[in-house]
């Protein structure tokens, strides 16, 4: 089961608990950690009080006008409690999903080991519940992983679709970058002998549970910003409205006509003139945000990474599985002088026979294509293939004929190999493999004793429509760096087809974490992909870092990010999810603040109009009454916060069009719309209001 939730927005499952959440939210304690909608939240119950006296008949207005205002004052807070525990639902919907794969698991715990094998000594059973980091347990075949571990020993096949949803089992070994094992997960085949790395309660489902739960998120740093602004804002209003009601006493008095303005209409005004809208919706979009990343598979481990997301501007990838499709197949066969294509192929065939990589398997499709490629038949011996060698093939023992000694593999290290045993390897064969790297692709040599017989084309095959994201990626402003171990010719010719700016060939950790370094050191956020160990380093170092779940758990715990689908292209939809956010909370506070002007055309007019008949030429909309004027603008403000919820959660859709045009667009949207629309919207409402005969 894949941890994304299946809920729709208004789903009758999200929106019960969060109308219950909404009012559970009316309390100051809660409040208060919006000031903007703590100011409204005062307001409501100031005039709750005024429309109590006023049915004592001591009001400053009618009560039902006055209970009226109240009503929907409560209503605008009501709507921003929703949005935010709506989004809240989601995440904790996400949460819920997640809980249930937690199921009470029975491990096979070793009692006393000796050395570093482990497969047959001693176990008894015990529940999950009890182990402890450093404990070693033995998984089987249709065993549960209990909690997350390294494995120590042995090879299996396991499947972690209940985590990351997808139905192919993985091969989990010792010694290597997929040695990470996740609570939770099935062993398909075989058995390994698993070291715990984390306690109960620490596992990586029990983060990931914890991550998910928006409402303990914390702000980021530029939503605090935004903050600051939005209660500068308020505390300008704020002054503002508080001064009008000695200013409209005096104008009474000095003109000997007309009345006072009222605490409600004042109240009125304050709240449709601060931002009420960006101020109720903006915990949401926080929390959506996260949301929208675990609905890609992806575990941020807070907002401020999500966040930061958006202001990357130089991504590093890994060339392999992420630029190209990682799987290198062989295309042509190259021979030496003197030598047969087919007796090159033949051999290389052979030589690959037990080479079950995808580069082995592609060989032997294409050896096979030549007719009369051929296999030696007699005893052979297999010749693994080693990191120290390099190199692999067999051995072949045919009745009356020496040992035949066929090899391939790195171009180097067949030269040490045929080198070692007082061959070399042809100027001709060399210059075919610079030929074949300078394209981008990889030389394997094949040698049959101390001869050479030619080079083997791997073409690592660039992704399709990789160019095109890149090229969106560089009108967005962002530098993307190609990670590679390969040498610099393969390396400059990958980087070229795929469309990347720069690159980093002959990798080490090293370089890598100093490349970040010298980035951040311009002023530049960085991001990375990593799965190994020796990506960890450069992950902790990295503003936002995507780790694979497939990965190793010191790279899981050195990302602020894991990725549960284990795709390192995953990181160019987390970048523009995380523009989507910043464009969010940009353009509804665009459409907050051009708001204010069509409530200030109908308020203004509405509570002055007595004293200055004059003003009687800002009512532009002609509304009804001052009654129906005020009482319109307070009820669009609150519905407007429903209407924009949507917006909220989903996100506005980012496009890779330039940050000039970007802006101009959405200015003309939410800028532009947010001045027109409320002129609609409270004339509309107005209309309502005078035909019903409310006020």
């Amino acid at each position: 089961m894949k941890t994304k939730t299946s809920l729709t927005l208004f789903d009758p499952a999200l929106i019960k608990p969060a109308i219950r959440v909404s009012f559970a939210k009316l309390t100051p304690r809660v409040q208060w950690r919006n000031p903007v909608m703590f100011v409204v939240y005062i307001g409501s119950i100031l005039t709750t009080l005024l429309g109590l006296q006023a049915l004592q008949g001591k009001g400053e207005a009618s009560a039902g006008f006055i209970f009226a205002v109240a009503l929907w004052l409560w209503f605008t807070v009501l709507f921003a409690n929703f949005a935010e525990a709506l989004a809240e639902g989601r995440s904790k919907a996400q949460a819920a999903s997640l809980r249930s794969l937690k199921k009470s698991t029975w491990a096979k715990k070793f009692q006393a080991h000796t050395g570093a094998v482990f497969h047959g000594t001693t176990w008894l059973p015990e529940q999950a519940e009890n182990l402890r980091k450093g404990d070693v347990v033995m998984v089987e075949t249709g065993d549960m992983i209990a909690l997350d571990g390294e494995v120590i020993e042995g090879v299996a096949s396991v499947d972690e679709s209940a985590i990351t949803g997808e139905s192919a089992p993985v091969v989990r070994e010792s010694g290597g970058d997929f040695s990470a094992v996740t609570g939770g997960t099935r062993v398909l085949s075989d058995w390994l002998v698993v070291r715990i790395t984390v306690n109960p309660g620490e596992s990586f489902l029990d983060r990931m549970i914890s991550m998910v739960e928006g409402a303990k998120r914390q702000k980021t740093p530029n939503e605090i910003a935004l903050t600051i602004l939005l209660v500068a804002l308020t505390i300008v209003f704020l002054v503002v409205t508080v001064t009008l009601l000695p200013y409209s006493v005096f104008s009474v008095e000095a003109n000997k006509a007309g009345t006072a303005v009222s605490i409600t209409a004042l109240v009125a005004l304050l709240v449709c003139l601060i931002p009420t809208t960006i101020g109720g919706l903006l915990s949401a979009v926080g929390v959506a945000g996260m949301s929208r990343m675990m609905q890609a598979n992806v575990i941020a481990t807070s907002g401020r990474a999500v966040e930061a997301a958006g202001d990357v501007d130089v991504l590093l990838l890994d060339k392999t599985g992420t630029i190209t499709h990682g799987n290198r197949q062989a295309t042509q066969f190259l021979p030496a002088p003197g030598v047969s294509q087919s007796k090159l192929a033949s051999c290389a065939m052979q030589a690959s026979m037990a080479d079950e990589t995808p580069e082995g398997r592609s060989i032997v499709a294409l050896a096979e294509k030549l007719s009369d490629a051929k296999v030696l038949v007699g005893a052979v011996t297999e010749i693994p293939f080693t990191a120290q060698t390099r190199m692999s093939g067999v051995d072949v023992q045919q009745t009356d004929v020496p040992l035949r000694s066929l090899r391939k593999g790195a171009v180097d290290a067949i030269r040490k190999h045929v080198e070692s045993l007082g061959g070399s390897v042809p100027a001709d064969v060399a210059r075919s493999a610079d030929e074949v790297a300078r394209r981008g692709s990889t030389p394997l040599a094949v040698c049959e004793g101390n001869t050479v017989l030619g080079v083997v084309e791997l073409k690592d095959i660039v992704k399709a429509g990789i160019k095109e994201r890149f090229a969106e990626l560089r009108r967005m402003g962002i530098k993307t760096i190609m990670i590679t171990g390969d040498n610099r010719l393969t390396a400059a010719a990958i980087a070229a087809e795929a469309g990347v700016d720069d690159f980093l060939a002959e990798a080490t950790p090293e370089e890598k974490l100093k490349l970040i370094r010298q980035y951040q050191a311009e002023g530049r956020l960085v991001a990375m992909t990593g799965d190994g160990t020796n990506d960890a380093p450069a992950l902790a170092q990295a503003d936002v870092a995507v780790a694979m779940n497939s990965g190793t758990q010191a790279a899981k715990e050195a990302g602020n990010m894991v990725d549960l689908d284990s795709n390192p292209t995953k990181l160019l939809e987390i970048v523009e999810t995380g523009k989507a956010l910043l464009m969010t909370r940009g353009s509804l506070t665009t459409f907050s603040i051009a708001n204010d002007v069509a409530k200030y055309f109908a308020i203004i007019p509405a509570i002055f109009v007595s004293t200055y008949p004059q003003l009687t030429a800002l009512n532009v909309m002609q509304l009804g009454s001052p009654a129906s004027a005020i009482l319109s603008a307070v009820i669009f403000n609150a519905l407007i916060i429903i209407f924009l919820i949507p917006l909220a959660l989903k996100g506005v859709k980012y496009r890779a069009i330039g940050a000039a045009v970007l802006l101009r667009r959405n200015l003309l949207i939410y800028g532009v719309g947010g001045l027109i629309v409320p002129f609609i919207g409270i004339k509309v409402i107005d209309l309502l209001l005078v035909a019903s005969h409310l006020t």
